[in-house]
């Protein structure tokens, strides 16, 4: 009706479908339907078919005129549709930058908010004559503080070389996507490896040749895919062996790129598909941190742990996982952000291609984001290349303000308290450069451009250079260079706009454009194949061919040589990509004597050149035209370039570099700064724990008291005596002894430091499991749920009576110590079941039953370690004043303090009403800006809040464990629910085993840990993994175990899923085994203490041999040479000596004919069992090392037929494209 409504008329008295007045017009009607219905084609062959016509009168010139006119008004009406919709364009590009200019102001109000907050909030503190100065500089940013900062800067900068040298650093770098290797570095090939790839990769070997630098590890992911080169899947590859000098070389010398396996192992991920699997990368990497750590003490520091001096990540990726890595060993991170997320949101949103969802799905960029934020709020340093990166990009950051950081550092300096608040530092440091290929041409004079070509011969030039200008009409005219990958955010197309628009500039210039390595551009990634089908098309629109040069294919030697035709053409470098904050481009071709056009969003200054908006395509021309065009002001820039280019070598770097990062706090564990005598008593209580764990094979050295200066055991040289101790520390420790006993709950609260192990259990175990089921009730009490699911666990693990021997337990949960024993208490569960207890979200660790969790009263106590540890930047007055003011609107406050959860290390809050609370998101966004640094979640099925330090978590508290008592974390086994608490899916992901029990938990407080438009549960953990398994049915001991057992299959089979080779399968079988066993390993292929050293890893065997209370001591005696009779031992004889032997061999005569008088049998007797017993042993070792040797072969057999038939592939492939008929 409407359609017919528009072709009626006003008439008088005329009736109508819409009233008495309205009148239909039939010509308009019939008009407007046919332009509307007009097929262009059909009403151009109706014209021709007209005008063909040969005899005048035939013609027809009304029908002439009306295909012209029907023509007209088509088009007509088809430009006001356009006209409608570009104006429309324009609304929806005003709309988004007006969104953007609200969002920036309403960020830049809170900023100032909280500016004021924290201004009068630090001034409470201040001297009354410092309150104005530091109120001042929140309100200034421009200060004398800033130049006496740089002044400080200068001062340090002068002395590291000389100061240094007899230092052995331990630095770890860390990039982690992308394909990375020393040598024929495939940049460009995709997104990811370009040139932030190039530059570590430099870093990395120039750090090593540093005097003072020992070692330099490069961490990058594993790739065993076949899509990509075998050389990505080689677990180690050597870049330099060391400084120049000589005195830094060793056996572990050098700089070295370690690639850890994380995630799918026979897929190439790009970096937006690698977040949920950093957790696996932080749990490799810090296998292989502990094991050099051990190794480099071995050879620089007389067996004390090197630990890393820094860790430094590159991008939001490697950034989040050093932050995990710093937490976990307590050493400094460095972050380099390369290019940053909310920049690039910002230019993406400007652009106005793609909706929010649309970037976020694409590009992971909330997750990035998210990253980039976790990074700041570890790290010490901030290093960037510019002073606009600072202030104009990580300025965007909620964990980032200029002002606040300077008055923080002054506070800092003037040894007032900051309450916990916190901002990383940023320093600028100049990108380097390897100028070892670097060849700047002479100057010449004019009208010398292009002799060379005239004189040489084609043979003599580079290849490159005929590829390159192959394309060209005119090769002589001065050239235009551009050298990117083809990604969006590189912006060519803008250039081959500017480029193709501008008429003058076609006549006097070429333009090279350099974008990667393609073979089949269909083949490509989609937003590299968009970039270049776009450049394709635009070149195609301007006419630009024989203009433009895209050669598909160049080596990474043959960029020197590009760029050195540029310059020989008089040419102009540009690089107009959106934001480039280390545009090391640029650095390479002020090298080359060549003048730069750059975006002014970043990169380094050296007055070579000119800055444009990259969004402005006439002023990149403009800019271009002027460098091409005015000769003076080409010589000019190619002067300065090259004046200033040695101000980005890599030794310059260095030095500042090494100068900065020891600006950095050293923060080692407290447990490695003890002193010899603590640690040798450390040594001899775990001998009196287990006897399992010594490394010296003397036992005498561990009961004399000789190295225990702290026992109250007076060494003694009577024999008898000896042997007296010995046999009660045996019987103290004999495993028939607490095994069966079931303490009480009761007596294990009271119970006196005297009966207990003085270190935990954790030393020896070879397996843990994590009970971290989080079942609590609407008040937020814990459930029987929960007694139910541990009873469970308990009668699941010790079903097996092998991996009830070598397994503990461990309790996580958000309860504070006193519920939790409560909790034990009531389901009638000994403490000391449990050989680690992390309570209040990860705040405190506790180990029942050993001495040092036991005060003098009898009570329990939380590991002092740890709670040094964890100490770094909290400050619990200011998470809980600011909580409090944050929970607090005008009707009043949401929250009320939980005084009997809170801890020195926990601040806890009920919550009233779930409903009306901020998210964790919100929360921590709140945080951030007001510089505190710490972990918030929702616990207790959402009834309470928690703050808890920056370092620690439940997650964290497990790599604790790891890196202080060696369980690595391979072998834990986590036992959750469906749902939990908010930091429920930060436990989900990493190399441990999950074991998901269905139904035990209806619901949690996954709900509050992010808001809408934040990112996704599948950016934390991922969809699929063979390390997380689920239980079936209902919750029975047989379920759980049947769970461990599919996950404990499933993670075995990850590295044999597909073949490798040998130094891959040796590296990811240490990654995934504990720690004990990679030193018994170690000592065994040293030949050092075999015997001893094995018999850990073959207690199973032993075991099974106590049960038969038979050895046979040979059966024939050479020496008599008669047949003698097998000795039968009774179970408490094998028991002493089993002790004995693990704890050392090595027996003065005195000492083995007392202990064989105490077992009553003779000292004969006594050494050929030891014989026996290191014989039998040899022989376990053998067989596990055989089977270790056919298991690598029948893998290397699989791989050999592998490249076998891919290589009788592509010789078939190359045949049948030579015609070769026969094959």
């Amino acid at each position: 009706m409407a359609t017919w409504r528009r072709y009626w008329s006003p008439a008088a008295g005329a009736a109508s479908p819409r009233g008495p007045h309205m009148n239909f017009n039939p010509t308009h009607y019939f008009v407007e339907e046919v332009v509307k219905g007009v097929d262009e084609s059909d009403l151009h062959r109706t014209w021709i078919k007209v005008v063909a016509t040969r005899n005048a009168r035939e013609r027809s010139t009304r029908l002439e005129n009306m295909c012209w006119r029907i023509w007209h008004l088509a088009r007509k009406k088809k430009q006001a549709c356009i006209d409608l919709s570009l104006s429309f364009s324009f609304f929806l590009v005003f709309m988004l930058e007006l969104e953007g200019i609200l969002r920036i102001s309403a960020r830049r109000k809170e900023q100032e908010q909280v500016r004021r907050e924290t201004s009068e909030d630090l001034a409470e503190d201040l001297f009354e004559g410092e309150k104005a100065d530091t109120v001042g500089e929140l309100a200034q940013q421009d200060t004398p503080m800033k130049k006496k900062f740089q002044r400080n800067f200068s001062e340090l900068t002068v002395s590291w070389s000389d100061e240094n040298k007899e230092k052995k650093l331990y630095i770890v770098l860390i990039s982690l996507h992308g394909l990375v290797r020393g040598d024929n570095m495939e940049l460009g090939r995709d997104s990811d490896t370009g040139g932030q790839v190039k530059y570590v990769v430099e870093l990395a070997r120039a750090l090593a040749m540093m005097p003072g630098v020992y070692r330099v590890d490069l961490f990058t992911r594993q790739v065993s895919s076949p899509e990509v080169d075998w050389s990505y899947g080689e677990p180690t590859e050597m870049l330099t062996s060391g400084s120049t000098d000589g005195e830094g070389s060793g056996e572990s010398a050098g700089a070295y790129i370690v690639r850890i396996p994380c995630g799918p192992r026979d897929k190439y991920l790009r970096k937006e598909a690698l977040w949920p699997y950093l957790q696996e990368f932080v749990d490799g990497a810090l296998a292989h941190i502990l094991n050099m750590s051990k190794a480099l003490g071995e050879q620089v520091s007389n067996g004390k742990l090197v630990l890393p001096y820094v860790i430094h990540g590159h991008y939001a990726d490697a950034g989040d996982v050093a932050a995990l890595l710093s937490g976990a060993l307590n050493v400094p991170m460095v972050l380099t952000g390369h290019s940053l997320g909310r920049n690039k949101l910002e230019q993406i949103m400007k652009q106005g291609r793609m909706s929010k969802e649309e970037i976020d799905s694409t590009y992971k960029i909330m997750r990035r984001i998210e990253g980039e934020e976790l990074a700041l709020d570890a790290a010490e340093l901030v290093i960037t290349s510019t002073r606009q990166e600072i202030d104009e990009q990580w300025g965007l950051y909620d964990g980032f303000d200029v002002k606040l950081e300077k008055v923080l550092r002054a506070r800092a300096r003037r040894g007032v308290s900051c309450h916990g608040r916190f901002m990383p530092r940023m320093v600028v440091i100049p990108p380097g450069m390897d100028f070892s290929s670097v060849v700047v041409p002479e100057d010449t004079s004019d009208g010398d451009d292009g002799k060379d070509f005239e004189i040489a011969s084609p043979r003599s030039l580079p290849p490159i250079w005929a590829e390159v200008m192959r394309f060209l009409t005119n090769p002589h005219k001065p050239m235009i260079l551009a050298l990117s990958r083809p990604d969006p955010k590189k912006n060519i197309t803008t250039l081959v706009k500017a480029f193709g628009e501008c008429r003058p500039l076609r006549e006097l210039a070429n333009l090279i454009l350099i974008m990667g390595n393609r073979d089949d551009i269909d083949e490509m990634s989609a937003g590299n194949a968009s970039v270049l089908t776009t450049v394709l098309k635009l070149i195609d629109k301007y006419d630009l061919y024989g203009s433009v040069a895209f050669p598909k294919h160049h080596k990474q030697s043959d960029v020197p040589e590009i760029y050195r035709l540029t310059g020989k053409m008089k040419g102009v470098f540009i690089n107009p990509a959106l934001v480039e904050p280390f545009g090391l481009t640029l650095i390479e071709a002020a090298a080359h004597g060549l003048p730069i056009v750059a975006t002014k969003n970043g990169g380094p200054a050296l007055n070579n050149g000119l800055l444009v908006d990259p969004h402005d395509q006439h002023a990149i021309a403009d800019a271009l035209l002027k460098l091409v065009a005015d000769k003076n002001l080409w010589q000019e820039c190619r002067k300065n370039g090259l004046r200033n280019i040695q101000l980005y070598s890599w030794p310059e770097h260095c030095r500042t570099y090494l100068t900065r990062i020891a600006g950095c706090r050293i923060r080692n564990p407290r447990w490695l700064m003890d002193t010899p005598a603590d640690a040798a008593a450390e040594e001899e209580e775990a001998l009196e724990d287990s006897l399992m764990d010594v490394q010296d094979l003397s036992l005498r050295l561990s009961i004399d008291g000789e190295r225990g200066s702290s026992m109250n055991d007076a060494p003694s040289s009577d024999p008898q005596d000896s042997v007296q101790r010995i046999m009660n520390k045996i019987k103290r420790s004999s495993p028939a002894d607490t095994d069966g006993a079931k303490i009480p709950a009761e007596a294990a609260a009271t119970a006196t430091s005297g009966a207990m192990n003085k270190y935990p259990l954790l030393r020896r175990r070879r397996r843990l499991f994590v009970i971290a089921v989080d079942c609590y009730g609407d008040d937020g009490s814990a459930s029987k749920r929960m007694l139910q699911v541990i009873q469970e666990v308990f009668r699941a693990v010790r079903s097996d009576s092998q991996m009830s021997r070598i397994s503990g337990f461990a309790l996580s949960t958000a309860m504070p110590l006193p519920e939790t024993l409560k909790l034990l208490q009531l389901g009638k569960i000994p403490p000391t079941d449990f050989d680690a207890l992390i309570c209040g979200s990860g705040s405190e660790v506790y180990y029942p039953g050993t001495a040092q969790c036991v005060d003098a009263g009898g009570r329990l106590r939380p590991d002092q370690d740890y709670l040094l540890h964890i100490n770094h930047r909290w400050s619990h007055d200011g998470a809980k004043q600011t909580i409090a003011k944050l929970a607090h609107d005008g009707s009043g406050t949401n929250v009320e303090p939980d005084v009997e959860s809170c801890n020195p290390h926990c601040v806890s809050f009920f919550i009233k009403d779930p409903n009306k609370v901020r998210t964790i998101d919100e929360m921590r966004e709140r945080m951030r800006m007001r510089g505190l640094r710490c972990h918030l979640m929702y616990c207790r099925n959402a009834t309470r809040l928690q703050v808890v330090p920056l370092l620690a978590s439940r997650s964290q508290a497990l790599r604790y464990l790891f890196v202080r008592w060696g369980l690595s974390v391979g072998n834990m086994y986590l036992i959750v629910g469906e749902h939990g608490d908010t930091d429920h899916e930060e436990m989900l992901s990493g190399l441990h085993k999950t074991v998901i029990i269905r139904g035990v938990t209806e619901k949690g407080s996954e709900q509050l840990v992010r808001s809408s438009g934040s990112y996704q549960r599948e950016d934390v953990v991922p969809s699929e993994s063979p390390l997380i398994a689920f239980t079936k049915g209902d919750l029975k001991a047989d379920e759980i175990m049947r769970a461990l057992k599919e996950v404990t299959k499933a993670a075995s089979g990850m590295d044999w899923q597909r073949p490798l080779c040998k130094t891959a399968y040796w590296f990811q079988s240490r990654v995934y085994t504990n720690m004990e066993e990679k030193e018994e390993m170690t000592m065994l292929s040293l030949g050092v203490g075999a015997a001893s050293k094995h018999s850990i890893s073959n207690r199973k065997f032993r075991l099974k041999e106590v049960t038969d209370h038979k050895f046979n001591l040979g059966d024939q005696d050479h020496n008599s040479g008669h047949v003698r009779k097998k000795l039968r031992l009774s179970e408490e004889q094998l028991t002493v000596l089993e002790n004995m032997y693990e704890a050392g061999s090595n027996l003065d005569q005195a000492l083995k004919q007392g202990l064989a008088e105490k077992l009553n049998i003779k000292p004969r007797q006594f050494e050929v069992w030891f014989q026996n017993r290191r014989a039998r042993t040899k022989h376990k070792q053998i067989e596990e090392e055989c089977k270790n040797l056919k298991r690598w072969l029948e893998g290397l057999n699989k791989e050999n037929q592998r490249l076998k038939m891919e290589l009788m592939r592509n010789a078939q492939k190359d045949c049948i494209k030579k015609g070769i008929q026969q094959w």
